[in-house]
């Protein structure tokens, strides 16, 4: 079972801007391989960081008026939204250790 929840336009409000704790926005789609590398990696910080950060999935096909409200231009997109805003963000693959990184740091200042 995935550790990031799919979410869309219907579920966003309450998922994402309405969430009491941090939520990581991974902006993605299935023809992206990039996006697909990133995936098991997403799992895995979302393991280390269950309870203090909520992590999320965008499929860009299926959302693209969220993709285009958050000028997702490239995907992978990793975002880190704080209430209701973007706290942190990085475009394209990268190593866990840089995730991790983009995290702690927008953690230590919100």
């Amino acid at each position: 079972m995935d550790k990031a929840k799919p979410v869309n336009s219907q579920n966003w409000e309450k998922e994402v801007m309405s969430s009491q704790i941090p939520v990581f926005v991974d902006f993605w789609a299935e023809w992206c391989g990039p996006c697909r590398m990133v995936s098991p990696v997403i799992e895995e910080l979302a393991g280390e960081y269950a309870g203090k950060i909520n992590f999320v999935k965008v499929n860009v096909d299926e959302s693209n008026e969220l993709a285009s409200k958050y000028n997702v231009f490239s995907i992978p997109t990793l975002a880190l939204f704080n209430k209701g805003q973007v706290v942190a963000q990085q475009v394209g693959a990268a190593s866990k250790g840089s995730y991790k990184n983009m995290i702690d740091s927008a953690l230590s200042k919100i």
